[in-house]
């Protein structure tokens, strides 16, 4: 539905002013390029000599009425912009090179709302379907808002030569400081060699028997990447409180066992501890959702709205099998497989980790080596395929309770898509719920 004899919202000027000021000042470009694309002009011509103007500068060539001539000529656009009389009058068009940032701003300004009233339109035919599912049409809506607000398209490209750069800053930054990681950190030294870090977009899966300790592991990865990597951190708990959670929390950062927060049964010496723990953790970045049975479209859009309003650099969701599927009617299997693909999907859209966490069945209970192995995870759907890295904790004190390798916690790295796999050996502080490195974080 159009609103016919209504003229999109454009501003000539300012995209003349731009072009204008490009031919005047090469530097201008290098502005411009931080804030407009060549979509977000409205006229046809300019788009097209702005592209021009890129792929000039891409090529490190200078950016001038002859140059700029003969790479339309070339490419066989020169009339279609206007001929030479038209790129001659840009440079003439400029109140000042100066403000180019300024007309960049009111171009992208102008652009986001042509796309606003497009995706309108596109939500207004949808509602006149009868045939689509109104959750389908909030997502759509969503999304498409969404996307207009971080700036991304399913169907942009990126030309290599600019994710080559980008890839050989990353490559320089590691070379100059060997101990830096291209992940969120996660807090311990071993993990992070093999994992670099937890990367942006990547599912990552942590499986284990109940009792081994993936909620402490999770919420010490979380505490880890808020306070020691400064990371915006949204936690989904189906399984615990609020409450709980920050219980677990405090006892880990303060060092005071669990079982006294939870009954209030403290000493005095405990008491500064705690303060000291809740003012630490009271600047952490860390967003706790609690809602039970949660869907993954409510997921989905919880953390768009995060991410707009808080940022967001991780999620992590206890647990998995918790969540609830659509209501179609497939098998709990299929709905789990559903699952794990679109919190791929999120990690992608949101260019953040997702940590999710995974009950194994008691496939491991009926070995003489109790560790958990990728086999496991069958009866799960197709989350080994869609996790980027599958971790199993495993803790043999708990099969063995006189056992040599008392509180120690391995972190089996059973799938990494980026690098290695083999385990981890972590130290475990069950009184505090708390993995630490073997040289004892205390």
């Amino acid at each position: 539905m159009e609103d016919i004899g209504r003229i999109p919202p454009h501003s000539v000027e300012s995209e003349q002013s731009i072009l204008g000021s490009i031919l005047l000042d090469k530097e201008a470009i290098i502005t411009v390029t931080e804030t407009i694309k060549p979509e977000d002009f409205y006229k046809e011509a300019h788009k097209i000599i702005y592209e021009c103007m890129m792929k000039l500068n891409n090529k490190n060539e200078p950016i001038d009425l002859i140059t700029l001539t003969e790479e339309l000529k070339k490419q066989g656009h020169l009339e279609d912009v206007g001929g030479i009389s038209y790129i001659t009058s840009l440079s003439t068009i400029v109140p000042t090179t100066s403000n180019v940032k300024y007309y960049a701003d009111i171009v992208k300004e102008k652009s986001v709302l042509r796309k606003l009233i497009r995706v309108s339109n596109d939500i207004l035919n949808l509602g006149y379907d009868s045939s689509i599912k109104v959750e389908d049409i909030l997502e759509k809506a969503e999304k498409q808002i969404f996307d207009i607000s971080q700036e991304k398209s399913s169907e942009d490209f990126q030309a290599i030569n600019s994710v080559l750069m980008d890839t050989y800053d990353m490559i320089e930054k590691l070379y100059t400081n060997k101990e830096d990681i291209t992940g969120i950190t996660t807090g311990f030294d071993d993990l992070n060699k093999k994992t670099n870090g937890l990367q942006r977009t990547d599912l990552i899966l942590v499986a284990a028997r109940p009792a081994m300790g993936k909620t402490a592991f999770s919420l010490n990865l979380v505490q880890n990447a808020a306070l020691k990597g400064d990371a915006s951190v949204a936690v989904f708990s189906l399984e615990m409180s609020k409450e709980q959670l920050v219980q677990r929390m405090l006892s880990a950062q303060s060092h005071v066992e669990l079982k006294k927060i939870k009954t209030g049964n403290l000493d005095e010496n405990d008491w500064p501890r705690i303060i000291d723990a809740m003012s630490v953790l009271s600047n952490a970045n860390i967003y706790i959702d609690d809602t039970p049975g949660i869907k993954i479209g409510e997921l989905r859009s919880k953390c768009r709205k995060l991410k707009i309003e808080k940022g967001l650099d991780l999620i992590l969701i206890d647990y998995l099998q918790l969540m609830e599927g659509d209501g179609g009617n497939e098998s709990r299997q299929q709905e789990i497989s559903k699952i794990s693909r679109s919190l791929k999907i999120i990690a992608k859209e949101l260019n953040c980790p997702v940590v999710a966490l995974s009950q194994l069945s008691r496939a491991p209970e009926q070995r003489s080596d109790h560790r958990p192995m990728l086999a496991d995870l069958r009866e799960s759907g197709a989350i080994e395929q869609d996790a980027d890295i599958v971790m199993f904790l495993y803790r043999d004190e708990y099969y063995h309770p006189d056992s040599e390798r008392k509180n120690i916690g391995e972190i089996i790295i059973a799938k990494n898509r980026h690098g290695e796999t083999g385990s981890v050996e972590l130290v475990w502080l069950g009184e505090i719920q708390k993995f630490a490195n073997k040289a004892r974080e205390m």
